[in-house]
């Protein structure tokens, strides 16, 4: 890593931040050793792996962790409410990473003591160090994936039938995906029953009474916020998710 450091000691002179000395001129230095450092890999390529780790790993995020179910199910409440600012998407995609953390925990620390840590201490090479630490999280999807659509995108693949344990990532990821999506919307659809049956009921009210230029809307929100505060709807919602996860 000494490249890596004297690049950035030259970066101010680099953009002018920080004038050369008296008598010196300014330059920059870079000199790359390769093999000094005791990993399976060169810097260079490390360097590579991290900035590649750093552009993916939001997608890792959303599409391989409990993040897709949490952020959906957030935001159906929010329709079904009908307030469609309240509350706002920071604060759902907030909630729903501050949750995923939570429900992940376990697993990210399996991976960590596996994974990680073995290959900063020197333990063990980079793949190896790579396919352990996507043990953990091939558990964890396989857990909550419908073994239907495991057979749909094994079958889209050419494969026969595998063993879980056997199953690769390609078929793992793309069947929790869409167990992810199913399992979100059918919640979604419990979540909206109650909600209707209120707008169903107060248009019905209107319209006996003649009211036909009032907006139902505006007569079933405050009914609708009501009945959310009073069944606690947020820690029913929360529990609920937190529990729809086998870990």
């Amino acid at each position: 890593m000494k490249a890596v450091c004297r690049f950035l000691l030259a970066m101010p002179v680099l953009f002018g931040l920080a004038a050369p000395a008296l008598g010196q001129s300014a330059g920059l230095e870079v000199s790359v050793n390769i093999g000094e450092e005791g990993g399976d890999l060169g810097t260079a390529i490390q360097l590579v792996l991290i900035m590649t780790l750093l552009t993916l790993g939001p997608s890792v995020v959303i599409l391989m962790t409990s993040f897709t179910r949490i952020v959906i199910v957030l935001g159906f409440i929010r329709t079904a409410i009908g307030v469609h600012q309240a509350p706002s998407n920071q604060i759902i995609v907030g909630m729903a990473l501050i949750l995923t953390f939570f429900i992940m925990g376990p697993t990210f620390s399996q991976i960590n003591a596996e994974a990680v840590q073995p290959y900063f201490n020197q333990e063990m090479t980079s793949m190896d160090a790579l396919n352990q630490g996507a043990e953990p999280l091939r558990k964890f999807m396989l857990a909550q994936t419908r073994t239907s659509d495991l057979e749909f995108f094994l079958q889209l693949s050419g494969s026969g039938p595998t063993r879980a344990e056997a199953l690769p990532m390609r078929v793992v990821v793309p069947a929790f995906i869409m167990s992810e999506l199913r399992t979100a919307f059918q919640m979604g659809f419990l979540i909206f029953l109650p909600f209707i049956i209120i707008d169903f009921l107060v248009a019905t009210t209107l319209m006996s009474m003649g009211m036909m230029m009032m907006p139902p809307v505006v007569i079933s929100l405050p009914f609708k916020l009501l009945l959310f505060v009073l069944v606690d709807g947020w820690s029913l919602v929360i529990k609920s998710l937190v529990e729809s996860f086998v870990i």
